[in-house]
Formats: C-alpha cells, sequence, structure tokens
C-alpha cells in the first residue's frame, strides 16, 4: 500500500472516529435546540392566552410602564408621568400599568408624590404592579462587573412584571434595555423605549481605554495596564450584547442629540428612533420676575438711601446620586467664597443643593457631602433640601442667582431647564445635552455658562456675579424664552406623535 494510501486510509479512520464523537453532541444540541424553542413557544402561547384573559376582563388594551422607582423624585420620574398623561388625554380607553419596585408606598401615595413633586395630575386612574425584588437592579448588588449584573438582575425583573400582567404595549421608561427581547418575543408584546441615557456609551469605552479615572472608573483600575485591557474587553462585549437588545424595541425615543448619537452607533435603529426632549415645566415658572436681584437690591437701595447686603443663592436641582457630582460643586463653591472674601461684609453667599434620595446609599452620599461641607469651613453656607415638593422648589430657583449643574455627559439636564426658565443664570458642565441642545446661543446672544473643573467653575460663578445686574438679566431673559422649546406641551406632541403608530395597531 502506497503512502498516500495510507493517509487516505488514515483521514477516513479519523473522520469516522470524529463522527461518532461528535454524533450524540450534534443530537443533544439538537434536541436542545429543539427543547427551546418549543418552551419559547409554550410560554409565548400561555403569555398570549393570559394578555387575552386580561382584555375579556377589562374590554381595553393595557399599555404597561417599566419603571422601578416611579416614586423617586428625579427628571426620568417626571418623564414617566407627562407621558402617562398625554396617553390618558389622548386614549382614554386605554388601561395604564406601570411596573414598580416601590413596595413601601402605596398607588395613592405614588401618584400623590408626582401631584406635589411634578405638579402632574393624571386625568384617568393607573394600575400598580409591584415587583417584591428590586434589589437585583440596584448597583450595590454588584461591586465589580455592575453593569452585567444590573441588566441581567434587569432581566428577572422583566420576568416577575411580565408574569404578573401581560401587557399590548409594553414601555421601558427607565432605560432597562435587556427587558426589550423578553417582552416582545416571549410577551408578544409590541414595544417602546424611552431612553435618558444609554447604558454604555462610546464616552465610557474612551474614559477606559485612556485609563482616566472617573466615578465609574476606579483608581486601581486606571492605573493598571491589565485591569484597563481587561475591563475595555467585557465594555465591548457588553456593548454588543446592549445593541442587540436595543434593536429589539418598535419605537425608540431619546431625550437628547447626545443621546441620539450613542444609540444610532449601538441599537441600529435609524429609521425606528427620535429625539423627544423631556418635559420640562417651563410654564410654571414665568410668573416669577425676571428682574435680577441685584437690581432689586439696587432699586432698595436708593429708596432706603443707605447700604444693604446683598444676597446670593446658587442652587443645584439633581438627584444625589454618584455622577451628579455634587463633590464638585460643594469644592467649586469653597473656592469663589475665598475668591470674594474681601466682599463678606457686603454680601452673603449661600449653596443650595435640591434633590430627591432613592434609598440609603443616596441619603448616606448625602450624609458624606454634609461632612465635606463642614470640612471645608462652609457651616451654614450649605443647605441641603431633600425630596422637596414643587411649590418648594419653585421658591428656591426664583430666589436663585446661578443655576448650577456639574454633571459629565449629562444626558440633558432638566434641572438645567428649570433654572434656565426660572430665571436663574445657569453655569452647566460643558458636555452632554447642556452642552449641544440647552445652554445654546439664542437670538445671537448667550443662555448661560459652561465649565469642566473647580477652578473653571469657581472663575464662572465670580464672573456672573461681577456682570453688569442689566446683562446678568439680558440673559436671564433670553434663557427663559429658549427654555420654551422644552414645555410639558412640547414633550406630549412629540410623545404621541412617535407612539401613534404603535397605538394604532392595539384592538380596541
Amino acid at each position: 500500500m502506497s503512502g498516500h494510501d495510507q493517509l487516505a486510509l488514515c483521514l477516513c479512520e479519523i473522520t469516522r472516529l470524529l463522527w461518532k464523537l461528535l454524533l450524540p453532541l450534534v443530537l443533544l444540541t439538537l434536541v436542545l435546540v429543539a427543547v427551546l424553542v418549543l418552551l419559547v413557544t409554550g410560554l409565548r402561547l400561555w403569555f398570549q392566552s393570559n394578555r387575552a384573559a386580561r382584555r375579556a376582563r377589562d374590554g381595553r388594551p393595557t399599555v404597561a410602564f417599566f419603571h422601578p422607582y416611579c416614586h423617586a423624585g428625579g427628571g426620568g420620574e417626571r418623564v414617566l408621568w407627562c407621558a402617562i398623561r398625554a396617553l390618558q388625554n389622548r386614549y382614554p380607553e386605554v388601561n395604564v400599568v406601570v411596573y414598580t419596585g416601590d413596595l413601601e408606598v402605596s398607588g395613592a401615595q405614588i401618584l400623590d408624590g408626582a401631584r406635589r413633586r411634578f405638579n402632574v395630575a393624571l386625568p384617568g386612574p393607573v394600575e400598580f404592579v409591584f415587583l417584591a425584588h428590586r434589589v437585583l437592579v440596584e448597583p450595590s448588588l454588584f461591586p465589580h462587573f455592575t453593569l452585567l449584573g444590573q441588566s441581567v438582575g434587569s432581566v428577572f425583573l422583566g420576568w416577575d412584571a411580565l408574569t404578573q400582567c401581560v401587557p399590548d404595549l409594553y414601555v421601558d421608561s427607565m432605560g432597562y434595555a435587556f427587558t426589550l427581547p423578553l417582552f416582545r418575543y416571549l410577551g408578544g408584546c409590541s414595544v417602546a423605549s424611552y431612553v435618558h441615557y444609554p447604558t454604555i456609551s462610546t464616552d465610557m469605552l474612551s474614559v477606559v481605554s485612556e485609563r482616566n479615572p472617573r466615578f465609574n472608573n476606579a483608581d486601581y483600575i486606571s492605573n493598571n495596564l491589565f485591569l484597563s485591557a481587561a475591563k475595555l474587553v467585557y465594555y465591548c462585549l457588553f456593548a454588543v450584547l446592549y445593541g442587540a437588545a436595543g434593536s429589539c424595541s418598535h419605537v425608540v425615543m431619546v431625550n437628547s442629540s447626545w443621546t441620539l448619537d450613542h444609540i444610532l452607533a449601538l441599537w441600529r435603529a435609524r429609521d425606528r428612533t427620535c429625539v423627544v426632549y423631556p418635559p420640562c415645566p417651563v410654564e410654571h415658572f414665568t410668573d416669577i420676575p425676571i428682574l435680577d436681584q441685584e437690581e432689586e437690591e439696587e432699586e432698595k437701595e436708593e429708596e432706603e438711601g443707605g447700604d444693604r447686603k446683598r444676597r446670593y443663592s446658587v442652587v443645584s436641582v439633581a438627584q444625589f446620586r454618584p455622577e451628579k457630582d455634587h463633590r464638585l460643586q460643594i469644592r467649586a463653591f469653597k473656592k469663589l467664597v475665598d475668591r470674594r472674601a474681601a466682599l463678606q461684609g457686603r454680601e452673603t453667599l449661600r449653596l443650595v443643593l435640591i434633590g430627591g434620595c432613592r434609598d440609603q446609599e443616596d441619603r448616606d452620599r448625602v450624609l458624606m457631602l454634609r461632612g465635606l461641607s463642614q470640612e471645608l469651613g462652609l457651616g451654614e453656607r450649605v443647605e441641603f433640601r431633600l425630596n422637596v415638593p414643587f411649590d418648594e422648589l419653585k421658591r428656591e430657583l426664583a430666589a436663585a442667582t446661578i443655576g448650577l449643574h456639574t454633571m459629565w455627559n449629562e444626558h440633558f439636564g432638566i434641572g438645567v431647564v428649570e433654572c434656565m426658565a426660572a430665571g436663574a443664570v445657569v453655569l452647566a458642565h460643558k458636555s452632554g445635552g447642556p452642552r449641544r441642545d440647552i445652554v445654546v446661543p439664542f437670538e445671537g446672544g448667550a443662555t448661560g455658562f459652561l465649565a469642566e473643573d473647580e477652578d473653571g467653575y469657581a472663575d464662572a460663578m465670580d464672573r456672573i456675579l461681577r456682570l453688569p445686574a442689566a446683562a446678568r438679566t439680558e440673559i436671564r431673559r433670553r434663557a427663559r424664552q429658549s427654555a420654551a422649546r422644552f414645555s410639558d406641551r412640547e414633550f406630549e406632541n412629540c410623545f404621541l406623535a412617535a407612539m401613534e403608530p404603535l397605538m394604532n395597531t392595539l384592538e380596541r
């Protein structure tokens, strides 16, 4: 037998051996795939029967919003309640459900909180489905691989929601994209999403690749080449999964131009994606006099014929989350106080931090910020206002000279718009939504200021306070006029236009 024949015989033997080894694996794979297909089909039919039974009982379609923290006091919650109000006004025959993890309060308390905090009263009833395991999406549960852990946790939380109520239309209003395929393919629902902030973005990849320390990139990782490389691979793989999950959405709404760019790059759904600016209660601030506080003080001085101590208030409106960077606000304010120490007898400066606390972690963060204020010797100059009602928010903004914002790559910035509408001179971070959509020139003039670091913020605040009163008032007027683009009415019109194709498919 020739060498060629021996080689052919050897190859045949190897092929037969591999086939014997692989055949069971192939058969097992086919069986598992068949079982999986049957399981998915069976679950889908079961969920569809549940939805049909619910429709027969209620006699109307159901639109469900997935918002586990609906009782929080942030801008995302205002979007939720304004969206529900818009739907109920346009489609009163639709049943609205909210999936929430706020177990410590009742549905009535949640609705009352929306009315007090956001001045949003709903025209119709809302059904609440309470989720017992919201801890699965809390970052404290996942000290490492937080993004992946929260995303997997959101799937389990979504399963809990789906098994309790199968809607006709599912809306993820809080950014849990991995729930979208669950409701679309298992629940057989139409799905939509309103994206406040991408779970992962190219900016986050840049931070890791450039080894920059941030709140989501610890020093021990940024200082280690191997750990930075490993985290970059993890982020890239997660971005692929996130894009695949998000692409399941039939309609995608994003809250800013910055968010739009990142979602288009990750979700690849250009024909289904549009910008819907979040609703800001600008119309509720227009009754605040736009006259600069310093002008009022000057008028009083003329009337009384003496010197008066001028009072300047720097107000921040932001939830007490790490990315909002309240530490930067306090440190920059300290530098401002030091720079204006010579004027201490002629003016008073105070920093008012207004925001919502979602949980104990946020409350602990406030305690840390209070300690920082004391450590820097600011004492009573820094005030904390937690979970304040709308009327109190309005009073503080009416008294504000400067509206402060410090989050890097803020997706939009409802607090920034509220400050503009109320007549405060805004100073925001030079990135994200504030830079691209909000603090932009209007009618050929400035509507506010931008900064990036402690010195930049201190310089800008000092510059604002040194402006002639008339110049400051002119900036306020332009800012208020510009803020009209972000009114509740504009949001409702854009939101309903985006949702109309899906709403028309619901059988009524």
